[in-house]
C-alpha cells in the first residue's frame, strides 16, 4: 500500500497484466465499497493496482490504511460478475486490410476472429470512457502504427498488442481500426457516464452496412 500524495492510496496486486491479476483488483475495491469507510470517495482500479481516493479532513493515511489492512482483500474473485455488452460493429475500418494480411488471414476471418471472442474490461483511461479490452486472440496481436493517425473518429473499434478497444470521442490514436460501431461510449450528463466498467464483459457482433445504417437512425432518433 503506497501513499499517493495526502489525499490517495494505492494498493498494487503484482507485476503482471492478466485476469487473475485484474479479479485480485477489482475483488480488492469491492471489498472496501462494502467496506463503506467514511471519508473514502473513489475508487481507481487499473492493470494491476486499485487507487483509492479520500477527503483528508475525514480520514488520515494511517487510519485508512488500518482499515483496509483489516479487510479480507483476497476473497472471491469479482471478475466474472461484470455486466455483459454485445456491440454491434460493421468491420469496415482501414487497417483491417493489413492487419489481415499480417495474421494471416482473410478479412472476413480476421473480422470473425475478433468477434469470436468474450473480452474482459480491464480498466479505463487514455480518455473519458476508454475502455481496455482483453485479450486478443494471438494472431491479431499486432503492434501500434508506426505513425499514430492525428483524427479517429468516435466509435472506431481498434486493436494493439493484446488488446482491443472503441474510441469513445474523436482524438489522435496509434492503435489499428478494424471497424466501427454506432454505440455511445460515453455521456457526461448519464449516471455513471462511461457506458463499460472494469469487470464487465463486451461481445462484439458484425453487422452488415445497412444493419449499421438502421442503427445509426435509430440512435439519432431516440
Amino acid at each position: 500500500m503506497l501513499a499517493l500524495g495526502d489525499a490517495a492510496v494505492t494498493l498494487e496486486f503484482g507485476q503482471t497484466i492478466g485476469r487473475e491479476t485484474s479479479a485480485r483488483v477489482l475483488a480488492a475495491r469491492d471489498a472496501i465499497v462494502a467496506a463503506a469507510i467514511p471519508g473514502v470517495r473513489e475508487y481507481v482500479p487499473t492493470f494491476r493496482s486499485l487507487t483509492v481516493h479520500y477527503d483528508p479532513a475525514a480520514i488520515g493515511f494511517a487510519d485508512l490504511a488500518a482499515r483496509i489492512g483489516d479487510l479480507s482483500l483476497e476473497g472471491a474473485a469479482s471478475a466474472g460478475e461484470g455486466r455483459t455488452w454485445t456491440v454491434p460493429v460493421l468491420y469496415d475500418g482501414p487497417d483491417l486490410d493489413e492487419t489481415a494480411r499480417a495474421a494471416g488471414l482473410t478479412r472476413e476471418a480476421a473480422a470473425a476472429l475478433h468477434a469470436g471472442q468474450t473480452y474482459h474490461v480491464y480498466m479505463l483511461g487514455f480518455l473519458p470512457g476508454f475502455a481496455y479490452l482483453g485479450d486478443l486472440p494471438e494472431p491479431l496481436r499486432l503492434p501500434r502504427l508506426d505513425v499514430p493517425r492525428t483524427r479517429v473518429p468516435a466509435g472506431s473499434v481498434a486493436i494493439a498488442s493484446e488488446l482491443t478497444a472503441i474510441y469513445p470521442v474523436e482524438s489522435p490514436g496509434g492503435w489499428r481500426l478494424i471497424g466501427r460501431t454506432p454505440l455511445r461510449l460515453f455521456d457526461h450528463r448519464a449516471h455513471p457516464p462511461s457506458l463499460f466498467a472494469p469487470g464487465d464483459r463486451v461481445q462484439f457482433t458484425p453487422v452488415s452496412a445497412a444493419e449499421f445504417d438502421q442503427l445509426v437512425r435509430g440512435a439519432k432518433s431516440t
